[in-house]
């Protein structure tokens, strides 16, 4: 169990490096299945969905080993088709080793993926992308068994732009005889990241970005060398931190254009964001203003993985801001955490009313999943107190080092992680 310490008042004031994409990582970790020589990844974050990610690739027979920010995959000596039900609970986005192995060996047996548990999250759209290439795919209970066959290009047309589902085509289409184009296709930065990696590796696609991507061949080359771009959701997370208490931040090595609806929206509750083509700067000073209604949607919209910090940065605003909700069901989890520090918020199916109180006061929480555990984190800075966030491991799968970035910009707290041995403290604590 991890625990974070917060003690809140701080202004955040200094400058910060953004994290590699953590969403961008994963689905490139499992593409590097179709080099069949070995691959060299730059700017890869430490966190617990890469360590598992790296475990179903040793599982399989790869060399896979992680020495500071970069990774090196070997998959010359692939070995095996199943992965275990054991290391696919470990993460969400361990379904996306389906269109790999299917594109490196024509067949994969597998189960339901694991992670954060936020409503129903249905893998149908990637079966139906995956048949529609010809993939024979059976199904019984959780397991999932997609049995040898000829992958062939076709027209695939997804009913809900699915950023899992796009990339697990894209994958698996490289090994399909002819023209793949993939209809309705997710336009995330990730799947820009996944099209220019398959690229270095000798795919011919086009189109990411943009709601058709075409795959139209693949001459595997021996080796790569690629750079994972920045994490777009880390970066709302520290802008977020920054409007909930205060301050003067400056991201560098990012893409503000990647998380500009985030930015948006802190612009209308009053603060001021300075951003070039790499860095943004953001300036809070005094209680922001209510917003909305913020409704989270997929790419280029309001991504639903930053409504709970954005919520967080505004628990101490001014009037009631309004969030709708449209990709997960049970995407509030962290409102009754919210709650105990004093925050005024009503929940009604898929919306929340967030009416701004003028202080939060500490308390004992535990975080439910990845981001309403940052959100947790970022109401105990803005918190009269202290504010003690239990936490089994969802923070560490999606923040390389959560803890240093805020110290670093002058906030109070302690980080204790039983799994890595790490106590890290504040001298203001």
């Amino acid at each position: 169990m991890d625990l974070w310490r917060i003690r809140g008042g701080a202004r955040l004031e200094g400058d910060s490096v953004v994290q590699g994409s953590k969403n961008a990582a994963l689905p490139i970790l499992a593409a590097c299945l179709l080099c069949p020589g070995r691959v060299e990844l730059l700017r890869v974050p430490r966190l617990r969905d890469v360590d598992a990610a790296l475990e179903i690739l040793r599982h399989l027979g790869c060399r896979a080993e992680q020495e500071g920010d970069r990774v090196y995959i070997d998959a010359s000596r692939l070995s095996g088709s199943v992965i275990p039900r054991s290391l696919m609970e470990k993460m969400r986005s361990s379904v996306i080793f389906m269109g790999a192995l299917l594109a490196r060996t024509g067949q994969a047996s597998l189960s339901m993926p694991g992670g954060c548990r936020l409503g129903k999250r249905p893998i149908d759209l990637h079966l139906l992308a995956l048949r529609e290439l010809g993939a024979r795919i059976e199904e019984a209970g959780e397991e999932i068994l997609c049995r040898p066959a000829l992958l062939r290009g076709a027209e695939i047309r997804l009913p809900f732009p699915s950023v899992g589902a796009t990339e697990n085509a894209m994958l698996a289409a490289c090994a399909a005889r002819g023209e793949t184009r993939i209809l309705g296709a997710a336009r995330e930065p990730e799947i820009v990241s996944l099209q220019a990696f398959l690229r270095g590796l000798g795919a011919r696609i086009s189109g990411a970005g943009t709601d058709t991507v075409t795959v139209s061949g693949f001459r595997p080359r021996d080796s790569l060398r690629f750079r994972i771009p920045a994490d777009r959701i880390a970066g709302a997370t520290l802008v977020c931190a920054c409007a909930a208490c205060g301050g003067d931040v400056l991201l560098r090595n990012c893409d503000p254009r990647q998380f500009s609806a985030v930015l948006h929206f802190l612009n209308d509750a009053g603060c001021v964001i300075m951003q070039k083509h790499d860095r943004v700067r953001i300036k809070a000073a005094g209680r922001l203003c209510s917003i909305g209604p913020v409704v989270t949607a997929p790419y280029p919209g309001f991504p639903t993985d930053a409504q709970p910090l954005l919520m967080a940065a505004l628990l101490r605003s001014e009037g009631e801001s309004v969030f709708r909700e449209t990709i997960f069901e049970d995407r509030y989890r962290q409102v009754p955490a919210l709650q105990k520090l004093g925050a005024q918020i009503r929940v009604q199916g898929r919306e929340a009313r967030v009416r701004g109180v003028k202080r939060l006061r500490g308390a004992a929480l535990e975080a439910t999943d990845l981001r309403g555990g940052a959100a947790m984190i970022l109401a105990g800075l803005s918190a009269e107190g202290e504010t003690l966030v239990r936490d089994a491991g969802h923070i560490r799968r999606g923040y390389e080092d959560l803890n240093g970035s805020l110290r670093s910009l002058g906030a109070c707290l302690m980080y204790e992680g039983e799994e890595h041995g790490i106590i890290q403290n504040s001298e203001a604590l």
